[in-house]
């Protein structure tokens, strides 16, 4: 197992870990102050300003956030942690990654915010504490790089792009 060091921004910030024991990612929660500023933008392009009151905040109908964990991370050299949904917030309250999955570079050594999105109908709160995400330590596969001079060869009969297997 690799350790994954961690600094917490405040004393309010919530330990890291495992909600089961074999859980495959560990759970990153929201850090919320009364009076923060956040970055928030909505469909129609306004930046909000502070939302945060009384520990919640609260996300418009097609808004998107970024959320404070309060952590910095101290990420093993050749590795990354990956950011993802968690599949309740998305199914529950329509709440889910803007980028669809976070990547935090081992070199990356500021505090952490989740980029979020409100995909429901309505407003929709969290409070500081609640989790927003799950994370992973990725092991790192880099690859090389060589220009073709000319174009590859099908490897199989497939030809065309996007839907072009089919449905069934």
């Amino acid at each position: 197992m690799n350790l994954v060091k961690y600094f917490k921004l405040g004393d309010d910030v919530a330990d890291l870990e495992y909600a089961t024991e074999l859980s495959a990612c560990f759970d990153l929660r929201a850090w919320l102050h009364d009076g923060t500023d956040i970055n928030a933008f909505t469909p129609w392009g306004d930046p909000w300003g502070p939302k945060i009151k009384n520990g919640e905040l609260w996300i418009a109908h097609d808004e998107r956030v970024l959320v404070s964990t309060g952590i910095i991370f101290d990420i093993p050299f050749g590795y990354s942690i990956r950011l993802h949904p968690r599949s309740g917030l998305a199914l529950k309250k329509g709440l889910t990654l803007a980028n669809c999955e976070g990547i935090i570079d081992a070199d990356y050594v500021e505090p952490v915010f989740v980029a979020m999105t409100n995909h429901s109908q309505r407003s929709v709160s969290i409070k500081s504490g609640d989790r927003i995400c799950q994370a992973e330590l990725v092991q790192n596969k880099g690859c090389f790089f060589s220009v073709l001079d000319k174009r590859p060869e099908r490897k199989t009969s497939r030809a065309g792009g996007f839907g072009s297997t089919g449905t069934k």
